[in-house]
């Protein structure tokens, strides 16, 4: 009797924390993905190449805001946001 009681809050529960978990995660922006180009272009130590890559970041954000995709030179990958 007490398992046919227990075992539906324990479900409802574990619902309702799966549910908390999935909306606190932020949706992935087209800024964040710049933010994170521009952070791998700062390892460069060459000026030129610094700001060829600068360069590219700031393009494929351009296409992003435009597509709401981003290419990163390897994959592209769809359904940012376009901020």
């Amino acid at each position: 009797m007490i398992d046919k009681i227990i075992r539906p809050i324990l479900v409802a529960a574990g619902a309702f924390l799966l549910w908390c978990g999935t909306a606190a995660a932020e949706p992935m922006k087209c800024s964040g993905e710049q933010q994170a180009c521009a952070t791998n272009c700062a390892k460069l130590t060459d000026q030129m190449r610094l700001r060829a890559c600068i360069t590219s970041c700031s393009q494929r954000l351009a296409v992003c805001r435009q597509t709401g995709c981003w290419n990163n030179g390897s994959s592209n990958y769809c359904g940012l946001l376009r901020q």
